[in-house]
Parts: structure tokens; C-alpha cells; sequence
């Protein structure tokens, strides 16, 4: 099997785009002893991106969307469970290698 590297920017940070029209890369990562909680943050995680690993999610989301997934994060999880969220803004740089493809933003338009 051949090993692929993705290395592409995700955004360009612009000082002149308006805050709620921002996005920024969020990685997820978690470790949840107990198997239903564990289940649960793994689907609340899939309505904001994408599974990159067993523990792991990437998404690109405005502020606003990423206030909303920090919110919901506390009523699905217990004390001995472990949880981090970056937020990561600027030029971030994406290096990935195996079958997982590289987390992209997809432009939708509703007419």
C-alpha cells in the first residue's frame, strides 16, 4: 500500500472578513470510558464534521457553530472522561497520511 501525504492549506486568516463569516479548524479528540456516552459524543461530533481517527474529528465551522458544539459538549460526558477541543486559526497546515482524506469546507447553496 502506498502512503499518501496531504499537505494543502485549509484557509488563509483575512484580517478583513467579518468574524461571524470566519471558519476555523476544530479538532476534536476524546476519551470516553463508558461505551453509550462514548457512542452519543461520537454522533453529536458527526453533525459537525468528520471522524478522522476512533477518537478523533475535524470541522470547519463559523464561531458561531463552534459555541454551539461547546455548549452541547458538558451534558454528554462524565467526570472521568477526557475531552479537547482546538481551535485552530490562521494558516493552519494539515499533514495527513493513511485513508482518511483531508477535511475540506464544502460550499452549499440552497435555492
Amino acid at each position: 500500500m502506498t502512503q499518501l501525504q496531504y499537505n494543502k492549506r485549509i484557509f488563509l486568516y483575512d484580517e478583513f472578513i467579518a468574524e461571524e463569516r470566519r471558519k476555523y479548524l476544530v479538532v476534536v479528540i476524546y476519551d470516553i470510558v463508558d461505551n453509550s456516552r462514548r457512542a452519543a459524543f461520537a454522533k453529536y461530533l458527526k453533525g459537525f464534521g468528520v471522524r478522522v481517527q476512533k477518537s478523533a474529528f475535524e470541522c470547519i465551522l463559523p464561531n458561531a457553530k463552534y459555541e454551539k458544539l461547546i455548549r452541547g459538549i458538558p451534558r454528554l460526558i462524565g467526570k472521568e472522561d477526557q475531552i479537547r477541543v482546538y481551535k485552530l486559526t490562521s494558516n493552519a497546515d494539515v499533514r495527513a497520511w493513511g485513508t482518511v482524506d483531508l477535511v475540506e469546507e464544502e460550499e452549499v447553496v440552497i435555492l
